[in-house]
């Protein structure tokens, strides 16, 4: 009882800023912006302002008073809300990776720049396909993903497959060095030849969504992300550069509020590991 009682005041906490910030803009920005544009644009600006500049940073100074502290079970939003599990796990090289990814079909994204963010919002206006759409960073080790990738689904890039792996043998924040050492505790990697575990958080985009602490348009995460480390391992072993693989438990099923309005997730606490 007391634990619900904590985790209600701690996602109540979470909206504080969102609820200053959303005050603010109704009863500052819009009324300075409606002075000098036509209603709807100055609506379009508010939102803008607070949802994808005021509220972040908001966010993130809380952040820097309330920390996350959690088993390395999930990995996390740039504002350090619980976010994809972790699910999938291969052992291998850099290049091992790329190539074992590349071969059963998946692709690299593209940074997220404007230019390269413009084409990602057109082709799904548009629902043309964009193979090497651009996606957000997640966090775990105190970074973010070192290699991505993504598998369109029906040519509709607001809905794909994708996952991010982490390099579970360096990190620059000694805080995180306990997680670290956690993933050796499941794997011990084999630093002489550069044959690491990469620990990934597999998900499928599902449709579009609005987060919920700050109300930015985002994609809509499936709550079954125990089907997409199946599809992963799947693919993996059809490449024939799989050597071995076996299911390694990680922690008890849980379920996570996801960030999006109405969405959840669900793991049953397994990781499947891919040696190459």
């Amino acid at each position: 009882m007391i634990t619900t009682i904590v985790r209600v005041v701690k996602r109540f906490l979470i909206l504080v800023p969102g609820i200053v910030i959303g005050y603010f803009a109704y009863h500052n920005l819009f009324p300075a912006f409606d002075r000098w544009l036509p209603n709807e644009l100055a609506i379009l600006v508010t939102y803008i302002l607070a949802a994808y500049i005021l509220t972040p940073i908001g966010v993130r100074v809380f952040r820097l008073f309330v920390k996350p502290s959690h088993v390395p079970l999930y990995s996390t939003t740039p504002d350090g809300l619980a976010c994809d599990p972790l699910n999938i796990g291969v052992v291998g090289t850099r290049r091992q990776l790329i190539q074992a990814m590349t071969k059963a079909g998946w692709h690299q994204p593209e940074p997220r720049t404007p230019r390269t963010l413009l084409r990602l919002i057109l082709s799904i206006v548009l629902k043309q396909p964009y193979p090497n759409a651009p996606f957000s960073n997640l966090y775990l080790f105190g970074r973010k993903q070192d290699l991505g990738f993504e598998l369109p689904l029906e040519d509709d890039p607001s809905h794909r497959h994708h996952v991010r792996f982490w390099a579970a043998s360096h990190t620059g924040d000694p805080r995180h060095l306990d997680h670290v050492n956690f993933w050796h505790r499941v794997h011990k990697s084999d630093l002489k030849h550069e044959r690491i575990l990469w620990v990934g958080a597999a998900s499928l985009d599902a449709g579009l969504g609005i987060i919920r602490h700050n109300a930015q348009l985002t994609h809509m995460i499936h709550p079954d992300t125990n089907a997409e480390r199946e599809l992963i391992a799947r693919q993996l072993h059809r490449t024939g550069l799989v050597k071995t693989s076996h299911s390694h438990k990680i922690g008890r099923p849980y379920r996570l509020t996801n960030r999006v309005l109405t969405g959840y997730l669900h793991a049953d606490g397994k990781m499947t590991i891919c040696e190459l």
